[in-house]
């Protein structure tokens, strides 16, 4: 599949597909990176960006002005295969980086990390 041209986002119509596009066709094209079944599944779905798009944004509009982005990626994903499954997974450095030198006893460890599943606090 020619990734560069399935997924062009120039030549996108609407104005809440064309706000999602970009950041939708990343995703997709990470999960073909990651999954080479999605890839295929892409490309033998004989569906068009565009009506991906169009199948995200469907019901956007004055009763439901907008998607979260965790939304509108779980649309992308099940428009080309409807039985995959989504799971969102968050990690926060509780010891950031804030360009300060960090103390002398700190070690770089996982313990400073937080790690936490969004699917506990979304209610897909």
């Amino acid at each position: 599949m020619n990734r560069e041209e399935y997924f062009d986002t120039k030549s996108i119509n609407g104005r809440a597909q064309k706000i999602v596009a970009e950041g939708v066709a990343d995703a997709l094209q990470y999960c073909c990176d990651k999954e080479p079944e999605f890839e295929q599944a892409i490309e033998q779905s004989g569906k068009t960006f565009a009506e991906c798009l169009n199948e995200i944004v469907k019901d956007v509009g004055p009763s439901k002005p907008g998607l979260s982005d965790f939304e509108t990626y779980n649309r992308a994903v099940k428009f080309y295969f409807s039985t995959a499954k989504i799971w969102y997974t968050m990690h926060i450095d509780l010891s950031g980086d804030n360009g300060a030198a960090k103390p002398i006893t700190m070690t770089e460890n996982k313990k400073d990390t937080l790690s936490i599943s969004l699917d506990d606090l979304l209610d897909f």
